[in-house]
């Protein structure tokens, strides 16, 4: 933007210079129709290049459907997040990043240099002084957390606020093209999501080869809590050729009992669990024993999925978010088992780190499989 505004400026000065020039041939006898079709020519030049160079705005759809206008450029972002911090990464706009959310120290090998940016506080609780004493262009934050009062706190420090979720699998492209317009990074933010796109795509037409769906049981991290409908576990749940259970229960994470987990005779049981930084695992200890209690629980044995051992544990780093991709590949490979006997989601997670995040890839991020259990 600022290359461009010198251009403009430079441009400009010629023109005013030529016509300054034509301006002494009025003096000298130009009729006054030429004098201002010349005046009205600068107007015009200005008001297509000069003013949008120092003014320029855009209309965005936000997470909640409401249209914000945001004024460009936009060359420092506040992150309240690991979803947004994630993308901005994947844009390659590292250097945008003005200031992060606290709890990015936990992931310090993951996230690198990033972790070592100013901190603002919790995702849910940011301290609104520090953000301001910032001066960040925009803060990205979820739809529903902080909460309104993030706007109204910034507004009194003229700070742009924009809510992104990037965790939702059905709006995470058109949300990371949001970002690659803002902040000119459209070419990055088309290759990702070109990449994004092309291996959904070969999920969805594998899925669609076949008309059965088995019964999946998907608990989020706190125990008989399900994915219910409008949560991110549903859409992996769904993407992934699965009958969610929960799906016609009223909200996203509904609380229900084991009796009627036992009920409902689920195929697969898939569990988030957040057992530190998978990044940083070695050991998948941490999700088999979580997977084990699951197998432990009173009467689940007569569940299908138990008794198989198709009962699997996800890290949260793959449980939504930018990085869902990886965790319904997975999920493909426990509930379709044989419509995806090749698919490797490890070498996926692999080419996304390497790719997009520019680190290699390690770690642990699902529980063993049980013998018979999902491959």
């Amino acid at each position: 933007m600022r290359n461009t505004t010198n251009i403009t400026k430079q441009t400009a000065g010629h023109f005013l210079q030529r016509l300054s020039f034509d301006t002494d041939m009025y003096a000298h006898g130009v009729t006054s129709r030429t004098f201002w079709i010349g005046w009205l020519a600068v107007a015009l030049f200005l008001n297509l290049w000069i003013a949008p160079a120092f003014g320029a705005s855009v209309l965005i759809e936000d997470a909640l459907g409401r249209k914000v206008r945001l004024s460009l450029p936009i060359q420092t972002v506040v992150a309240l997040n690991s979803d947004i911090l994630e993308i901005l990464r994947t844009l390659k706009a590292e250097d945008c990043v003005a200031g992060v959310f606290s709890e990015v120290v936990r992931e310090h090998e993951f996230w690198g240099d990033l972790a070592q940016r100013p901190k603002v506080g919790s995702w849910r609780e940011p301290n609104m002084e520090t953000i301001a004493a910032l001066k960040p262009d925009l803060v990205i934050a979820y739809s529903r957390n902080p909460g309104p009062l993030l706007e109204r706190k910034m507004a009194l420090f003229g700070i742009q606020v924009l809510r992104l979720d990037f965790y939702k699998v059905d709006t995470l492209e058109r949300e990371v093209r949001v970002m690659g317009r803002l902040l000119n990074r459209e070419k990055e933010a088309a290759r990702f999501c070109d990449w994004y796109r092309r291996h959904l795509g070969v999920f969805r037409v594998k899925i669609a080869r076949t008309l059965r769906r088995p019964a999946v049981y998907i608990e989020s991290y706190t125990d008989y809590h399900a994915a219910g409908p409008g949560s991110g576990g549903d859409e992996m749940c769904v993407r992934a050729g699965g009958n969610n259970i929960a799906a016609g229960l009223s909200i996203p994470y509904p609380r229900v009992t084991p009796e009627w987990v036992l009920s409902r005779n689920p195929e697969v049981i898939i569990k988030a669990a957040a057992h530190g930084n998978g990044y940083t695992l070695r050991d998948p200890a941490p999700f088999n024993n979580c997977r084990d209690a699951i197998l432990k629980r009173p009467a689940w044995h007569h569940i299908p999925a138990v008794a198989s051992g198709n009962v699997h544990v996800m890290d949260s780093a793959i449980w939504t978010g930018p990085r869902a991709i990886i965790g319904i590949a997975h999920m493909l490979r426990w509930i379709h088992p044989d419509l995806f006997p090749d698919l490797n989601p490890e070498a996926l997670h692999k080419e996304y780190l390497e790719t997009f995040q520019g680190i290699a890839y390690h770690g642990v991020f699902v529980s063993d499989n049980i013998q018979g259990g999902g491959r």
